[in-house]
């Protein structure tokens, strides 16, 4: 385990550190066993000096001159730092198109996410099972949480519905809420959240876009 603290690390590295641990498990999956930080950088298109920062912020221990880090021990550091060393159960409330594309989504697994169950109000959807996960009418969200020791939700439902969502899970026993709700979020000291923006997502990649086309 890295003595690292994860204060010591910016939220920039830290949402960059996902990116390197998809890259060193694909090479690792082809036989790379040492990787340098210069080369890591180049094959993902990153700034040399901000890797060796990131990964010095998170690593027990430098890389090699001329010789690099160890994939499998970096592998190791890095989903340790992000907590993905142990799997965090879910749940997901919305079983719309985008609840059942999350739902069916396997990638989390490279995360530690795993997802057992979906929730709605919609009687064509609930018992459903999509992907191996049942769907459940969402008056049994509190006692599935609390039988499974569930800490983590997500939501994908309507903006209008998502605060009284977002309170059945904190009154539930979730203390992290993961939501997609286009909508900010009433929640106590104890509870933390991630909202995903899209329309922020967008407007940051249109901004960028601009910038790079007026060098031109």
């Amino acid at each position: 385990m890295t003595e690292k603290d994860n204060k010591e690390a910016s939220k920039a590295t830290v949402l960059r550190l996902p990116i390197y641990l998809r890259y060193l498990k694909r090479i690792q999956k082809e036989g790379v066993s040492v990787i340098s930080s210069t080369r890591l950088a180049t094959d993902i298109s990153l700034n040399p000096v901000q890797v060796r920062k990131d990964l010095s912020s998170i690593s027990s221990g430098a890389g090699k001159p001329k010789v690099g880090f160890k994939v499998q021990e970096l592998i190791f550091e890095i989903s340790n730092f992000l907590g993905y060393d142990n799997t965090n159960d879910a749940v997901l409330v919305g079983v719309g198109r985008l609840g059942t594309t999350l739902l069916n989504y396997s990638g989390f697994n490279n995360y530690g996410l795993n997802i057992i169950a979906g929730f709605d109000t919609n009687s064509e959807v609930i018992g459903k099972t999509i992907a191996n996960k049942p769907v459940y009418d969402i008056s049994e969200l509190p006692s599935i949480v609390k039988k499974h020791s569930i800490k983590m939700g997500i939501i994908t439902v309507p903006k209008e519905n998502a605060q009284k969502i977002c309170n059945l899970m904190i009154n539930s026993g979730i203390v992290a809420i993961w939501t997609f709700s286009h909508i900010h979020l009433k929640i106590p000291d104890n509870v933390v959240i991630k909202y995903e923006d899209m329309g922020a997502s967008l407007a940051l990649l249109s901004n960028q876009l601009r910038t790079l086309l007026s060098k031109k």
